[in-house]
Formats: structure tokens, C-alpha cells, sequence
């Protein structure tokens, strides 16, 4: 392809700063579509972010003859769908992260692909931001020596919305969402450190619901081990007091650690023998940009992106590992 132009599968709150505009701020890349289910609201992000066409019908845009790249935007219960549609019509596809609501979608997602020739990318857009790019950096640098373990915390309250069943967020939803918050948070953490460490290849979790707010895991534990042998460990909880917050991933190394937070974007910290270092960064204004210029260029034929198809697949494997104890009562 010599030039992106872009259609978007729901145009909601995800695409209205950190990703949407970026997608005409790109040499070569140009959005000319939109679509959401409320053709109001489609024309009206049409409108209001100069782009040429807008529609409230999914497949209208998909097969829409200007448009050869297809950015699904949409929660994760629709996202096999339209990525598979998308690239049966012969259009590249750039999906929100989690790539999809189960394990089993992203294998069927994967297998259109490598049956239609379409490429497929995954908006895990943290593996091309300064500050996580400047961890890696660190490590394979030596600055921590040889990698010995990793641990995460993520301690959130929860929301309003949590405690009234009808303003509840579909991201608690089990059939929208997959499973809770869980999946789309910790998905990032998970999928940085598959970045920085390659593969996860065990894994187990306990998820609970503690709080009561929905039917969802709302507290997490997990331990995993990477492919090189380097041990991690995970808690998430969604429902714990304000005071109690935390975001926090460290990750622990023969010679020294390195402290960082995922979603505060503050800066990142080395302490060795010799004391303590800290790194501060600049985020671009769009927060996808970066890793959209990657599809880009890939797109072009210049370049590679660093969120693949099956990278991120990885990552749903392992989220799903973790909870399914809790949703086999479900099934």
C-alpha cells in the first residue's frame, strides 16, 4: 500500500484523543470514514474531527472502496467479528486492545489473517512509548544485571458507576468484555512484559469478587514464569479504599531494580549499589501515535510493528488463564 486510508469501526471515548486523531497527523495515512451504530454521534465525530465520510452501518464502511485499513474500536465482544469481516473484504486491520473477548476469537482472528493475507495489529501501544522503551533499554543494557523476578500491583477504588447496576461500564460486563476491569488493564501489563521478557509459559491465578458490585472478578492473584525462567507475580484489585492505591511494576534483577508505574506515566526509577537514578518522559499527544506510524510504515512496506497478531494473542491466552477458575461456575 503507498497510502492508509482509514476507516473506524466505533468512534467512542477510546478514539476521540489517543488514537483517533493520529491517524491524519501520519504521512501516508489519512482517515476518510467513520462509523458508530448512532449515526447522530457518527456525523457528529465527523464533524467535529474533519473527516470526510461517516456511517452507522459497519459494513457499509468495510466495503467502501476508498478505505484499505480498518481500525476496530469497538468493545472486545465485537472485535472477531468486524476484524474478521474487515479482512475478508481484503482490508489490513488495527484492533483495540484486548484483542478479543476469549483465547479462542484471537485463534480464529489469527487464522483469517494468514488465510486472507491480511495483516493484523493489536493497539498495545505501550511498547513504543519513551518511558517503557527506556525500561527495556535498562535491561538489556545490564544495568539490573540478569532479571530474577517481576511483581505488579494495581490497587484501584471502586467507581461510582461500580455501585449502580444501571450505569455499570460494559468493561464489568463478562459477555462484553470477557471477564472485569482485569482484562482491560492488566492486559497492558502482561503484554508489556511478554515485550521486555518474551513469552509467558506458566501461569496460574485465583480471581474473586470480593466487593459485590457485579457479577465480574473484581480481586486478582496470579504467579507466571517467562521463557528465560524470570518468576513474576500480579495483584489487581478494583474495589479497595482511595488511600490504598497503587500502580506499581517492578522488576528486580542480580544488580539492582527498576520501579515504574503502567497507566500514571510517571517516571521511571533504577536503584543499584550506587544509588538511585529517576528518568522522566514526554507521552505525544495522541497516546496511540507511535504505535500507529508503526502499522503505517509496515503497511508501506517500511518497517515492522511491535504489537503482532500473535503477540497479543499471548496476552489473551494468559489473562484468560488466570481468571477461568472463577468463570467456570458460570459455564
Amino acid at each position: 500500500m503507498e497510502e492508509i486510508n482509514w476507516g473506524i469501526i466505533g468512534c467512542g471515548n477510546v478514539t476521540e484523543l489517543k488514537s483517533g486523531p493520529a491517524f491524519n497527523k501520519i504521512a501516508h495515512s489519512k482517515l476518510v470514514a467513520v462509523m458508530r451504530r448512532n449515526g447522530t454521534l457518527a456525523q457528529d465525530y465527523a464533524q467535529r474531527h474533519h473527516v470526510p465520510k461517516f456511517y452507522s452501518d459497519a459494513t457499509e464502511l468495510i466495503n467502501d472502496p476508498e478505505i484499505n485499513a480498518i481500525y476496530v474500536a469497538t468493545p472486545p465482544s465485537t472485535h472477531a467479528q468486524y476484524a474478521t469481516q474487515a479482512m475478508k473484504a481484503g482490508k489490513a486491520v488495527y484492533v483495540e486492545k484486548p484483542m478479543a473477548r476469549t483465547y479462542a476469537e484471537c485463534q480464529e482472528m489469527i487464522r483469517v489473517s494468514e488465510e486472507t493475507g491480511m495483516p493484523l495489529f493489536v493497539a498495545y501501544y505501550r511498547r513504543t512509548l519513551p518511558a517503557f522503551l527506556k525500561v527495556k533499554t535498562l535491561i538489556e543494557d545490564g544495568f539490573i544485571g540478569k532479571p530474577l523476578t517481576v511483581s505488579i500491583r494495581l490497587i484501584k477504588p471502586a467507581s461510582e458507576n461500580d455501585w449502580n447496576k444501571e450505569l455499570q461500564s460494559w468493561h464489568v460486563n463478562p459477555e462484553i468484555a470477557g471477564a472485569g476491569y482485569f482484562f482491560d488493564l492488566a492486559s497492558h501489563q502482561l503484554d508489556y512484559l511478554d515485550f521486555v521478557f518474551g513469552p509467558i509459559t506458566e501461569v496460574n491465578g485465583i480471581a474473586q469478587n470480593l466487593g459485590g458490585y457485579y457479577q465480574a472478578e473484581d480481586t486478582v492473584s496470579a504467579v507466571f514464569s517467562f521463557q528465560s525462567g524470570i518468576i513474576g507475580n500480579g495483584t489487581w484489585c478494583f474495589v479497595a479504599s482511595k488511600g490504598s492505591e497503587e500502580d506499581t511494576i517492578e522488576i528486580t534483577g542480580t544488580k539492582g531494580k527498576i520501579s515504574f508505574s503502567c497507566f500514571q506515566h510517571g517516571d521511571v526509577i533504577l536503584i543499584t549499589d550506587k544509588g538511585s537514578v529517576s528518568f522522566s518522559f514526554h507521552n505525544p499527544e495522541n497516546i496511540s501515535h507511535y504505535l500507529i506510524q508503526q502499522v503505517v510504515n509496515e503497511l508501506r512496506g517500511d518497517g515492522t510493528c511491535v504489537s503482532t497478531m500473535n503477540s497479543a494473542a499471548r496476552t489473551s491466552f494468559v489473562l484468560e488463564e488466570i481468571v477461568k477458575s472463577y468463570y467456570k461456575k458460570y459455564n
